[in-house]
């Protein structure tokens, strides 16, 4: 039985000569995604910002004006809505009650739920979140410095494993994967909780490994062709790892699929952020962080001086470099 292979054995594809395509693509989304998060900013969640969240699922999509206006009589202070995954589940936000007890957080939610029992009988309420505005400031302050050590830990560990080259393109492979998601969630209006941090420091660890397995590899083939350009190296290196990048990403993806699919509205922007990761990461490992290489000077290890009496090596690197050649 003949094993299944997504890319052929004898695979040459010229990465490096689109380079100047990727980065200026790389470029144009970026920017449009810190345009995007200014502009319209990110709907963050109860984590985030503080106060009360009640989701509640209608039978059919209903009008928000009239939800608003049945949740506003009742005076628990400004409401905001918003459909929540599909039209029929509607996020209820209001602000927390002047005593933070739990008494009284439970007081305003059983008020709520009885108003909108009368109007909407089929209605459900799936659930509910309460988080201080205390508590929801600590959580900004350390999820975004949870992210800058990530990204920071990274790069120096690039850096010191291989050379500042390799650090400095990794560092900014990443900061475009976390730019990406989240100019995706300013676009989409998913809600942006503590789930997401967690999807995008997940998605920084696959990253990572991506790049650092491409990365070995330009490092070991640069001191076994020293004879070779610097752009053949990056495409035999990247072609040499695309199976392995190629399967680990679709299965991924695969079970991705499968959690978006059945795993409930609770986890969709999580599992939306990791698709989204993992094809970003995909494309920067592939056309960011490994060609940028060539960008910021990198050169293959000079050859050894043959010892005084040794047969010159010239015929050896000469048969090696035609051998892996890269046809564009």
């Amino acid at each position: 039985m003949r094993l299944l292979k997504l890319v052929p054995d004898n695979t040459n594809i010229g990465f490096v000569r689109l380079r100047y395509w990727a980065f200026g693509l790389t470029i144009a989304l970026t920017i449009g995604a810190v345009a995007l998060v200014f502009a319209r900013g990110l709907n963050l969640g109860v984590d985030f910002v503080g106060g009360l969240m009640i989701e509640a699922k209608f039978q059919q999509p209903p009008s928000l004006d009239k939800v608003r206006g049945d949740v506003d009589r009742l005076g628990v202070g400004e409401v905001q809505l918003q459909t929540f995954g599909d039209p029929n589940t509607v996020s209820i936000r209001l602000p927390l009650p002047a005593s933070a007890d739990e008494g009284a957080t439970n007081r305003v939610v059983q008020t709520v739920k009885t108003a909108l029992a009368k109007d909407y009988p089929t209605i459900a309420f799936t659930r509910y979140d309460t988080v201080s505005g205390k508590v929801s400031g600590e959580l900004v302050q350390r999820g975004i410095i949870a992210v800058l050590l990530a990204v920071f830990g990274i790069a120096v560990f690039a850096w010191f494993r291989f050379e500042w080259q390799f650090g400095a393109s990794t560092a900014v492979a990443i900061i475009h994967d976390v730019l990406m998601t989240l100019g995706f969630f300013a676009l989409t209006r998913l809600e942006f909780d503590l789930n997401i941090v967690a999807a995008v420091l997940t998605i920084i660890g696959y990253s990572i490994n991506d790049k650092i397995v491409i990365d070995d590899r330009i490092r070991e083939n640069m001191r076994k062709y020293r004879r070779m350009e610097m752009p053949e190296i990056v495409d035999l290196s990247v072609n040499e790892t695309l199976p392995r990048t190629v399967m680990t990403s679709l299965t991924i993806l695969l079970a991705l699929a499968a959690l978006l699919i059945f795993g409930g509205e609770v986890l969709r922007g999580f599992t939306a952020a990791m698709m989204l990761g993992v094809i970003v990461g995909t494309y920067s490992s592939i056309y960011v962080s490994s060609s940028l290489l060539i960008t910021l000077g990198m050169r293959p290890q000079p050859p050894e001086a043959p010892k005084r009496g040794a047969a010159p090596m010239g015929d050896a690197e000469r048969v090696t470099r035609r051998d892996p050649k890269i046809v564009p």
